[in-house]
């Protein structure tokens, strides 16, 4: 039995312009994980057994397009191997809320085959490998939570293409840069309870972007702004900036229309409560809230946040 895990993630900045060629920042949750078993099996065949959600996937005879599948199917070509395994997944992350569940889940199975076979896959092989499953899920992922949760670090993600267009954009090579946080900083990440539905908000800000392109691209370049001076204020431990910021760019995903008023809910409780700054993290439309908080500002946030509705709320410090 071989077993590996793989840790959540969260977008700090730049989420759906990143889409379109600009930058974005991202951070691990080290203590938010997905985990994978691997066995051999004596009967024929493979089987997935995905207990948080109640299934059981076959990996060759059936719900051939599931993602996990998928993954499984892909890594064992790239092992170059056949063999009949149990594979179990489970994770501390909720579902289809912009914490990387399914990046998470896929990067672990991906680590606990490898183990399983005893060979080692660079973070880029496994990120690579681990994109293919991420189309299934979101349609046109940006690439950030295969990256950042494969890397386990902070990281400055950027697709840029020779010619312009987001099509040309996402056969782009990646850019990838660790950047440096200076000093560590706490978040209040409150999860709204439904579920953010990143295929379909990706998809709406791409026909904005077709029906009204110079529009949307003043809108990522002023997004790329902010990124930029989030980058600045890690890097010289200026913490306290990033509240207002985070309140920028939640401005300029409300105007790509991925918002909703679940997450104004939630952030205007948060913001009354004490919290300096914050936005909504991922696709948008649901998923999760992020707050820049002061950690003795923590429960007053937290119970507020709590009787806005936020189905959890959890608080960690990014940087250590």
């Amino acid at each position: 039995m071989t077993e590996a895990s793989a840790c959540g993630k969260i977008i700090l900045f730049g989420e759906h312009a990143v889409v379109y060629g600009r930058p974005a920042l991202a951070v691990p949750l080290a203590h938010l994980r997905a985990h994978a078993r691997v066995e051999s099996r004596a009967a024929p065949g493979s089987i997935i057994h995905a207990r948080d959600v109640g299934r059981e996937i076959w990996v060759d005879t059936r719900d051939t397009d599931d993602p996990l599948a998928v993954i499984t199917r892909l890594t064992l070509k790239k092992l170059g191997v056949r063999a009949n395994l149990e594979l179990t997944v489970a994770s501390e992350i909720p579902i289809a809320s912009g914490l990387g569940s399914g990046a998470a889940i896929s990067t672990a199975l991906v680590r606990a085959l490898a183990a399983h076979f005893q060979t080692a896959l660079a973070p880029a092989e496994i990120s690579a490998l681990v994109y293919e499953t991420e189309k299934l899920y979101h349609g046109t992922p940006s690439g950030i939570d295969n990256t950042v949760i494969a890397y386990e670090q902070a990281i400055r993600f950027q697709r840029v293409a020779a010619e312009p267009g987001s099509v040309a954009i996402r056969s782009a090579t990646p850019t990838i840069s660790a950047f440096q946080i200076e000093r560590p900083f706490t978040l209040a990440i409150a999860n709204t309870g439904i579920a953010s539905p990143t295929k379909i908000t990706v998809g709406d800000v791409r026909r904005g972007w077709e029906h009204d392109a110079a529009r949307y691209e003043s809108i990522f370049d002023a997004i790329a702004l902010i990124v930029q001076q989030a980058q600045t204020a890690l890097a010289r431990g200026e913490n306290e900036t990033l509240a207002a910021l985070m309140t920028r760019n939640q401005r300029a995903l409300e105007t790509l229309g991925v918002s909703s008023r679940e997450i104004e809910i939630l952030l205007e409780a948060g913001l009354r409560a004490g919290a300096r700054g914050g936005k909504l993290s991922g696709g948008g439309r649901g998923g999760n809230v992020i707050f820049y908080i002061e950690p003795e500002d923590a429960p007053q946030v937290q119970r507020a946040l709590s009787e806005a509705g936020a189905v959890s709320v959890i608080v960690t410090t990014i940087g250590t």
